[in-house]
């Protein structure tokens, strides 16, 4: 099971991605990604980290993904040959604006 929980996660990304083009309707002036992806290792769960550019758009962003979380699931469920599929859980991935703040105090510094 350890080896397939990467290569499923990569797949759970690559087909998420692709629904957010076809599936759901987000907003435009928001671009929108898939980041990660976390299998737990019963599969019951996935936590899907999501990057939104501009920022201030990220909480309407991860709200609309929450309300089309069955939608998602069941985009998944058609196009994967899973026994089970996971239920999904968003979360707005803040790892650029974190990597951006240090470097603007390590640039300060200097």
């Amino acid at each position: 099971m350890s080896f397939r929980l990467p290569k499923l996660n990569s797949l759970i990304q690559k087909e998420l991605g692709q629904a957010l083009l076809t599936e759901i309707s987000l907003p435009r002036d928001a671009l929108t990604t898939i980041k990660n992806v976390e299998i737990s290792a019963d599969l019951d769960h996935a936590k899907v980290w999501v990057s939104v550019l501009p920022l201030s758009k990220g909480e309407w962003a991860i709200a609309s993904l929450q309300k089309s979380r069955f939608r998602l699931q069941s985009f998944l469920g058609s196009r994967l040959r899973l026994r089970k599929i996971p239920r999904l859980n968003f979360a707005l991935d803040l790892t650029e604006e974190k990597a951006d703040r240090i470097n603007r105090l390590l640039d300060s510094q200097i």
